[in-house]
Order: C-alpha cells, then sequence, then structure tokens
C-alpha cells in the first residue's frame, strides 16, 4: 500500500469509536468533534478503502468492516505504545488560492463546516487575480474566473451565475426610476473587466458600445462597495452580490437576469488529487456549491 492510500489516524480512530459506541453523538463526544465531523471522516475512510464499513442505521458492521475493525484496533494498539505517534500525527497543509469576492461571498460563509469536518486539515488561503490568473505559485488548488478554457491543469466548473445591475436604494430614488432597460443611457455605470456590461446590452438586443467613461474595478467586491456607496450602477453576479443585496446595501434595477459568460472553475495540476486532503476538499467544495 502506498502512503497516499493510508487513511488518516483521525478516521480510523473515529471509525473505532463508532464501532464500539454504536452512537454518532457519543462517538462526537468521546471524540471532542461534531456528529457531522464522524460522519464526513467515516464516509472519507469509506472511499478510500472503497468499501461500506456499517451495514445498517444501527452501525453494525459489515463482513469488511467487522475484518477491517480487527486490523485497525491492532494497529491502533501498537501506536498507543508510541504516544508521540499515535497523539502527534501531525495537520496536513492545504493552500487554496482564491477570487477575493469569491472569498468573501461564497466559500468563507461555508467554511466552518469544512473546518469542522475535517480539522486535521490546515487550509492557507491566498489570493488569486481573476481573470490574469495571477496565483501564488505553491498553491495546491487554485480557484479560477473565466471562460474554463484551461489547457495546463485539470479543472471542474465550481458554479455559474446570472448578472443583473444593481445600486444603492439611494442612488434609485435619485436617478431614478429605472421602468426600462433604456432607462439605462446615459446613468453612471460602472464598469469591470471582470463582467462587461455587453453581457447585459446584448441579451436586450441593444447594440449600445461598452462604456468608456466611469470608475473602473478589477475586483466585484470593490465593486459592489462603490455601488452601495451611491458611486453608479454595478452589473453584478447574483451569488457574488448575495451579502449586499441580502444587506439591502444594493437593489436590483429590474427582475431579470441574464446568463454570465464566465463562471469559476477549481483548477489543479495533475496528480493534485492523489493527496486525499485535497480530494476531500474539491469533494466537499462541490457539494457546498450545489
Amino acid at each position: 500500500m502506498s502512503a497516499t492510500r493510508i487513511p488518516p489516524i483521525q478516521c480510523l480512530l473515529t471509525f473505532e469509536a463508532l464501532a464500539r459506541l454504536r452512537s454518532v453523538t457519543q462517538a462526537a463526544e468521546e471524540l471532542c468533534v461534531t456528529s457531522s465531523a464522524v460522519s464526513h471522516r467515516v464516509k472519507q475512510l469509506e472511499q478510500i478503502l472503497g468499501t461500506k464499513l456499517f451495514g445498517r442505521a444501527d452501525f453494525s458492521l459489515t463482513t469488511e468492516g467487522s475484518e477491517y475493525l480487527a486490523h485497525v484496533r491492532e494497529g491502533l494498539s501498537i501506536l498507543e505504545r508510541f504516544p508521540s505517534t499515535a497523539s502527534a500525527p501531525g495537520k496536513r497543509k492545504l493552500r487554496l488560492a482564491v477570487t477575493p469576492t469569491f472569498a468573501r461571498s461564497i466559500l468563507i460563509p461555508r467554511l466552518r463546516q469544512f473546518t469542522e469536518a475535517y480539522p486535521e486539515i490546515d487550509l492557507a488561503l491566498h489570493v488569486s487575480i481573476p481573470l490574469l490568473d495571477v496565483v501564488a505559485e505553491d498553491a495546491d488548488l487554485v480557484v479560477r474566473f473565466g471562460t474554463g478554457r484551461y489547457a495546463d491543469v485539470e479543472h471542474i466548473c465550481l458554479t455559474r451565475d446570472e448578472v443583473t445591475p444593481l445600486a444603492s436604494p439611494a442612488f434609485v430614488r435619485e436617478h431614478g426610476p429605472f421602468d426600462s432597460v433604456a432607462d439605462l443611457e446615459g446613468a453612471q455605470l460602472l464598469r469591470s473587466p471582470l463582467e462587461p456590461w455587453r453581457t447585459w446590452f446584448a441579451a436586450h438586443q441593444l447594440d449600445w458600445p461598452e462604456p468608456a467613461d466611469g470608475s473602473q474595478f478589477n475586483d466585484i467586491g470593490l465593486m459592489c462597495d462603490a455601488a452601495a456607496a451611491g458611486m453608479g450602477i454595478g452589473l453584478v453576479r447574483l451569488r457574488l452580490g448575495a451579502p449586499w443585496l441580502e444587506s439591502g446595501a444594493l437593489v436590483k434595477l429590474f427582475t431579470r437576469s441574464v446568463p454570465s459568460p464566465h463562471a469559476h472553475y477549481l483548477c489543479w495540476q495533475t496528480g493534485t488529487m492523489d493527496r486525499w486532503e485535497c480530494a476531500a476538499f474539491a469533494d466537499w467544495l462541490k457539494k457546498a456549491m450545489a
């Protein structure tokens, strides 16, 4: 067995506790983790082994589970003779390069779920620059924003989104009403290469050129802050703009939204997913974005 396929010791300890106690709640209390972490660890162990360990809701073991439990207990008993090895297995380091607004609006609000499920993983976040693909050179996983044509890396699409114009309530009161898209003509449109206005114009059969004047931002979060401060109207993806919409700092000008030509992708070099911590994070992030 190669080192990359040896299950984390936390998974083995959780499996042994759950097999002995037959209660997720009691196993979580004994291990000082959440019930969710217990479930995630057992699932991770089953994925690594490629077999079901528990057969029913009462946590009775399968035949394979019973056989594996005997090996696990034998191994743990050996490790108990060497406390420094068993009690300090060391955390696995995972370095993620992520675009700023995706991190603030989407990742951070969900990240506690991951850290609770995988306390053995130390996650380090580094900022990447969208479209320019400027990332930390030593990042294990990278969240890119763009077209998805990445020949240099393996990747999966995390989320697509729709865009719609947003502005502050005060701006709408002062410069509105905006009853139709035509009312945008002559308005203060905030600009960003990440979300060109031609997407909105084309969807409404308008041959207007891309705005050549007005404040420009290379970060959607900064553009949202500027719009919330009354500087103008931003064309914003709904999932990224959710915090500003939910707080009331920004409001929709129209009920319609249109698909963005870009999306967020999780990217990695070939071989990265052989490391269980990278595979665990990718699997968690895909499910969290569903």
